[in-house]
């Protein structure tokens, strides 16, 4: 049996970070870890290749010399993996899809040959079942949750490490939280499962032998569900065995505000090599906070829990969101004023979006609100339902928050709050990164010579090196961040605005 695994088309995002690859010779931020991880589940006898649409291009002879195509997919991803599956019908390949997307809409790809929904360790194997006695139903999907346990390591071996910024690795699945704009739970649940610490270890090792040095994205929606579980046995094991292979990795993962409030959960995440965070901040307007369930962050002060976090030595990371129903007519400047003196320097912010399976979806669909599917790009000016605001004046508030925290002079001010704040952690040595004396060069060109921002490129270059000098890579890091969510925000401003606010008002006549 022959099958090629597929991975769409990302389109350009603040998250993809596409602008930013090209100083350091990387095409894509990460492997797809879902793909690698199902491969890993098929019959070792099967012949496989992976193609990511990200890295490389899809050939007409890549899909011939396939007897099936697996596809997995993120709702951002819909457009290319309608076009994939197209492609593939023209062929008369037959096509198996899965993941996030078509569990959420399996109704919106009658093309596909064969749904297998939910999570794979429990649907693939039933699929294989049947296909092994040649009577493969279409559709696929269990009860219940799976155990991680059985998770195997990712079939690394199909992709190239060096195409990709960062490997990923999977701890934990669901969240304890239930927020009404979230899919997670939905999709994983609320009791949070996890792997084995030493399944765990195995993994990292299986990046290290293979000479992965650098940084391992742990893509658990909330890190820390379990927190007990983690500083007992996990944690521990991790900064035993960095510490015996002299700290090869850095980690970030995504994690709930809550982390500020366990010290000995946060010095223990440093301790292991945890450089960076990504927190849902969402709004400092405790009325949005009320609205859309977020209980973690309601009733306490959250700039002091960020600058807790980054004084322990975790960079924080922060969504934001604009367009709930309490929103008032000050959120944009408020939203604003809380990203700067946060010293969040990556701030993703986006207009509120319903996606199918949340709360939200429902109660937007039950009061007769809902406009269209959300394209899954929360940085898009998309609005999918009619908000309580004016939508002009979301929209216009939106771009105002976009144009103002990513200009230079805030910007690169941030990245300097950041350093005043940020602690990193002093164990192991530091390693020049792959692709980074290339990209400083490339930094100086674009930004410190060409770039309007030059003035505030070579502020900050001075500044880290007279008050942080051990942080002056991370701020050639930021710089080039900043080039990429600069150029993401044109990219919004130009393609977003006009033809969204067409779509509305053809909408609401």
């Amino acid at each position: 049996m022959k099958i090629l695994l597929v991975y769409p088309h990302y389109p350009a995002t603040f998250w993809s970070f596409r602008y930013a690859m090209k100083f350091i010779n990387r095409k894509a931020s990460f492997p797809p870890l879902g793909l690698l991880t199902v491969a890993a589940m098929l019959p070792e006898s099967w012949e496989k290749r992976l193609i990511d649409m990200n890295v490389t291009s899809l050939t007409a002879e890549d899909l011939s010399w396939a007897d099936y195509v697996f596809i997995s997919a993120m709702s951002i991803q819909r457009q290319s993996a309608h076009d994939v599956i197209e492609q593939c019908r023209r062929l008369e390949v037959k096509t198996v899809a899965g993941g996030p997307l078509f569990t959420s809409c399996p109704e919106d790809f009658p093309a596909v040959d064969h749904l297998v929904l939910g999570e794979a360790e429990i649907s693939l194997p039933l699929f294989l079942a049947d296909l092994g006695r040649a009577v493969p139903r279409r559709i696929y999907s269990a009860e219940g949750w799976a155990q991680l346990q059985e998770t195997p390591v990712p079939l690394w071996d199909l992709v190239k490490m060096k195409d990709y910024a960062a490997m990923n690795i999977q701890y934990g699945r669901g969240c304890p939280f239930d927020c009404e704009f979230c899919d997670i739970t939905a999709l994983f649940g609320r009791k949070p499962r996890s792997k084995g610490p030493a399944q765990l270890v195995a993994e990292l090792e299986s990046l290290y032998v293979r000479g992965w040095h650098g940084a391992v994205f742990f893509v658990d929606d909330n890190f820390i569900g379990d927190k007990a579980r983690l500083k007992r046995e996990v944690l521990p094991l991790i900064i035993d065995w960095m510490a015996e292979r002299d700290y090869p990795f850095y980690f970030y993962t995504e994690a709930s505000i809550d982390l500020a409030d366990d010290p000995q959960l946060l010095e223990l995440m440093v301790r292991a090599g945890f450089e960076e965070v990504f927190i849902g901040i969402e709004t400092p307007h405790e009325g949005g906070l009320v609205e859309c369930g977020k209980v973690q962050n309601k009733n306490r002060d959250l700039l002091a829990s960020v600058k807790r976090i980054q004084q322990t030595g975790l960079q924080v990371h922060g969504g934001f969101i604009v367009g709930f129903d309490s929103d008032p007519a000050t959120i944009f400047e408020r939203q604003i004023g809380f990203i700067q003196e946060s010293g969040i320097v990556t701030a993703m912010v986006g207009v509120l979006s319903a996606l199918r399976g949340t709360k939200l979806y429902q109660r937007l669909e039950h009061e007769g609100r809902l406009l269209k599917a959300s394209s899954g790009d929360n940085t898009a000016i998309d609005l999918n339902f009619i908000p309580r605001m004016r939508p002009e004046v979301l929209i216009a508030g939106y771009q105002r928050i976009l144009t103002t925290i990513y200009a230079p002079k805030l910007y690169y001010q941030r990245v300097i709050n950041l350093f005043r704040e940020y602690q990193p952690r002093p164990q192991g040595r530091y390693r020049l990164q792959p692709g980074y004396i290339g990209a400083f060069f490339k930094s100086i060109l674009l930004m410190g010579v060409l770039g309007k921002e030059r003035r505030h490129y070579w502020k900050l270059i001075c500044w880290s090196l007279c008050k942080k000098p051990r942080l002056f890579p991370l701020a050639i890091t930021y710089a080039v961040y900043g080039y990429h969510f600069r150029k993401v925000t044109e990219q919004i401003m130009v393609n977003g605005m006009f033809n969204d606010q067409v779509a509305w008002e053809k909408t609401v006549k």
